[in-house]
């Protein structure tokens, strides 16, 4: 045995040491990657939130998410679910509902359902993002002259063009013969 080979009983408990999955919510994150890197796989949690709640968990956000302790996993889990609560209200992704007038800060499966309602909603009352979003428009006031085209082919269709003359010339192919 080299000394640069560590004995088998250690390799086999660090291999057994490791969560490769861990679920918060609805999503499984992957434990071999960092803390930062894996809460950002979550819908709604972005690298500034993730390093927000790696740092308020008092977690190196660059260590193994899955050899984390179980109450170390725990404190980012109540961290995630209760991210509204932490952070300003300028930092969530959901600012005075509709309804409730609750700033919330979704995540998973609530980030797109709710998304979805809110353009429904619109789409209904025939707000102008609502009939924007109808047309298939561009919603958020960006310019539409040039860009966001979906309707034909701008400038030259040179597929076509070699198509039309290989249709003439095996149309005059047949002629000769």
């Amino acid at each position: 045995m080299s000394a640069e080979e560590p004995p088998e009983g250690e390799e086999a408990e660090e291999e057994e040491d490791i969560r490769y999955f861990v679920r918060i919510g609805q999503t499984d994150l992957d434990g071999t990657k960092s803390v930062e890197r894996a809460l950002t796989d979550m819908n709604g949690i972005g690298h500034r939130a993730a390093r927000i709640i790696s740092e308020k968990a008092g977690i190196d956000r660059r260590s193994v998410f899955g050899k984390l302790e179980e109450d170390e996993i725990d404190s980012i889990v109540e961290l995630v679910e209760g991210f509204a609560d932490e952070v300003p209200d300028w930092m969530t992704n959901h600012q005075s509902d509709y309804f409730s007038g609750e700033t919330t800060h979704e995540i998973g499966n609530d980030l797109g359902l709710t998304r979805r309602q809110d353009i429904n909603r619109m789409k209904m009352i025939d707000s102008y993002r609502g009939v924007r979003h109808k047309r298939g428009q561009k919603v958020r006031g960006q310019r539409t002259k040039s860009t966001g085209r979906t309707e034909g082919t701008i400038g030259v269709n040179v597929e076509a063009i070699k198509e039309e003359q290989a249709e003439e010339a095996a149309g005059e192919e047949d002629g000769e013969e």
